[in-house]
This record gives structure tokens, sequence and C-alpha cells, in this order.
């Protein structure tokens, strides 16, 4: 895995686990940021990179678990690897619900860290590309006038020029010349394209369940 470009964040009460946390992962390139409590994480100038948060389930004040759904409250939240010395089964249940990536109990293998902070740093990655996309593609959409972006569902709907130009009171020239001028600032090249691309703006708009770019 290319680890450039990225940053693991650790929050663990243990000075000595914080550092046996670091001395790992940058033995295998990794950058790291170290934190004793959540609350010191949300303190912090953190670079804004892929990346994700190994995090202890027993903190001081607020517990790893809380914290967790105190982020996933927020607009992006980092994946997260658990690790704790007091686990069990409806705590790992209850973490992995909640969207956690890795739940690992004490003493654990090297390995099966390092492979769960990689799944969490190429699922933040893969996040980052889903939101610039879609951020793009929203700037395309605002090119559009309002006369286009009333075309645009009917179009993905497979309505015909004729039947828009019908439901709108409009010539079917006038719906092609709209048609093709909305297919140019979308940069679509097909009518499949135009109906993906609507289908992800529609998917995307504020209290929808598709709202979501964490992937």
């Amino acid at each position: 895995m290319n680890v450039e470009s990225s940053i693991v964040f650790v929050v663990d009460d243990d000075p000595a686990m914080r550092v046996s946390l670091e001395s790992l992962l940058r033995s295998v390139g990794h950058s790291v940021m170290l934190f004793e409590s959540a609350r010191d994480f949300q303190m912090a100038q953190r670079p804004d990179l892929p990346g994700c948060l190994v995090l202890d389930v027993r903190l001081p004040g607020q517990s790893g678990l809380e914290f967790q759904r105190e982020l996933g409250r927020t607009a992006n939240p980092p994946p997260i690897v658990f690790i704790t010395g007091h686990g069990d089964v409806p705590m790992s249940v209850a973490a992995m619900k909640a969207g956690a990536v890795e739940f690992l109990t004490k003493p654990f293998r090297d390995q099966d860290l390092l492979d769960g902070v990689h799944r969490a740093i190429e699922l933040d990655r893969r996040r980052r590309a889903m939101a610039a996309s879609l951020a793009e593609l929203r700037e395309r959409a605002a090119t559009m006038t309002p006369r286009e972006r009333e075309i645009l569902p009917l179009v993905a709907a497979g309505q015909m020029n004729k039947q828009i130009a019908q439901a709108l009171q409009l010539s079917e020239v006038t719906v092609k010349v709209h048609r093709a001028q909305m297919m140019q600032k979308l940069r679509a090249n097909s009518v499949a394209d135009l109906v993906r691309i609507a289908d992800r703006l529609v998917a995307a708009e504020p209290g929808t369940q598709a709202d979501d770019t964490r992937v």
C-alpha cells in the first residue's frame, strides 16, 4: 500500500502503548499523531489527509465508543480501528455496527493492526475521491439554467423530446437545444451517462439515504 500523504491518529491513554504503536506504524512508513484522550484529539490541529483513527475503548473522560458515536454525527468521520484490553462480544458488535473497520483485543498481532489500518486508510481515500467527484459534478450542475434543470429529470426518466415538449409546453426544437446544452455542461456522452449523473445528483440531495460519501 502507498502510505504517502496519509496519517494515522492514535488515541490511547497508555503512554507505553502510544509509543509502541507509533514505532510500529512509522516502521512501515505511516505518519502518526498521538493523543491521550478524545478531547486532545478534538482540540488539535490535524492535517486534512486520508487517514484513520486507532482508538482505545477505555479512555479518561469520554470513552472510545462514546467518541465514535459523536464522530458519527460529523460530516466526514475518520474510519476507526478499535483497540482494547477489556473487550467483549457485545462491545465489539456495537463498535462494528457503528462503522468501525476493526476491533482488536490487546495483546494483538502487529500485522492485524497494520491490516486494519491499511483497510481504513483505503476506505478514507475512496470516500474522499467520491466526495471530490460529487463536488465537481455539483459545480457542473450549478451552471445549468432553470429550464435545463426542469428537463433533466424528464430525460433521465426516459421521456422523448416530443413528450417533454408537450409536458412543458415547449417546441420540440427548444427541448433539443436545452438537452444538448445540458449534456455539454454535465459532460455526458450519452443518455445513459445523463441518467447516471441525474441519479447521483438526486441521491446526494440532503435528507436522502444516499446522501453519504463515506462509503
